[in-house]
């Protein structure tokens, strides 16, 4: 059985055609930096134009590249929320019109759902339940996963997300916009001891996460500072990193505690490629004798894969979408 996943939720086009064996067929995937970059972020208008204008030419590549045709196609996905609303729509769109125009079954996907089975692909052993950390721009949860389309939330931020705070905290220190992968390249040479920042809701006997309070305190050290040379840009993305890595390994250690079921733990969303906070997670699990599991690196930010497997598995699961389904622009795991 193949299927083909087109995902357009942000700035990132993708197309992936894989079978189920796991196996991926193709890949295209195309980042919308260079237009995004000048603004200092993520403009939807400008997002939306530039999916419509890369969607077909992936297809036509992704087709070529898995050496098939639409017709070999069982089932057609699209991520369809949440995310913006524009480029959902361009997704979504396209993957409804192939698919009503073979007679193909559509799969409407959760892009979060799509984050959260990703590590699934890639390790046979991953059983269900399993404790979720969803780590992204946009979300930062902890959700306990009893089967495809089976959530609990457990967890979640009360204000911005973790790969947002990352975000936000590299524009402060000069780097351009979605600069998280310069925090962790810096933090490497730093010194995570210099600066005490604060560690919200470290002791909030809840599994809730805040990190306005962390933003708001990095900017406030960084305004008393007269001169940020590299050492100090190093000491300050170390310090902040390591006071994330303190949230995340209490919260998550006290969501296994309080589940001891589950006997694994997976990581999922953009964030989760941060080689600190994996670590972290495997240090969990050796402690409490939990199997860590990850996506690799390049499968963990959006991209096609996780749509065209997210899409198969609810497929064999029963579950298809209409034709006429609509993009939802927020849209919780626990809804489905």
């Amino acid at each position: 059985m193949i299927s083909l996943g087109i995902e357009s939720s942000c700035d990132d086009t993708a197309v992936a055609i894989i079978n189920d064996k796991n196996e991926i067929l193709a890949h295209q995937i195309i980042t919308q930096f260079d237009e995004h970059s000048k603004y200092g972020g993520v403009v939807p208008e400008i997002a939306s134009r530039s999916h419509l204008n890369y969607v077909d030419k992936l297809i036509k590549n992704a087709l070529i590249e898995a050496q098939i045709t639409l017709n070999d196609i069982d089932v057609i996905c699209a991520g369809s929320g949440p995310g913006l609303i524009g480029g959902l729509i361009v997704g979504s769109s396209i993957a409804k019109s192939i698919a009503y125009s073979l007679q193909k079954p559509f799969v409407a996907v959760n892009h979060l759902e799509a984050h959260a089975l990703m590590p699934m692909m890639f390790n046979k052993d991953l059983k269900f339940p399993y404790m979720l950390l969803l780590v992204s721009g946009g979300h930062t949860q902890i959700l306990k996963v009893y089967g495809v389309g089976q959530y609990k939330l457990l967890g979640t931020t009360i204000d911005d997300a973790c790969g947002e705070c990352f975000d936000k905290v590299a524009k402060m220190l000069g780097w351009d916009y979605m600069g998280g992968k310069e925090i962790e390249k810096s933090a490497q040479k730093g010194d995570e001891t210099k600066y005490d920042f604060p560690r919200p809701m470290l002791h909030s006997h809840d599994l809730n996460f805040s990190f306005s309070g962390l933003k708001t305190a990095l900017r406030t050290q960084i305004e008393k500072l007269n001169n940020i040379d590299e050492t100090t840009k190093n000491d300050i993305c170390a310090s902040f990193q390591a006071s994330i890595i303190d949230i995340i390994n209490k919260k998550l250690t006290d969501a296994l505690k309080m589940n001891n079921d589950v006997k694994y733990l997976v990581a999922g969303g953009g964030v989760s490629s941060n080689s600190q906070i994996r670590k972290t997670l495997e240090n969990i699990g050796n402690k409490l004798n939990i199997n860590v599991s990850f996506a690799p690196p390049k499968y963990c930010t959006d991209n096609g894969v996780m749509i065209a497997y997210a899409g198969l598995l609810n497929y064999q699961n029963g579950k298809t979408s209409p034709y006429t389904t609509t993009p939802k622009p927020r849209w919780n795991l626990e809804d489905l």
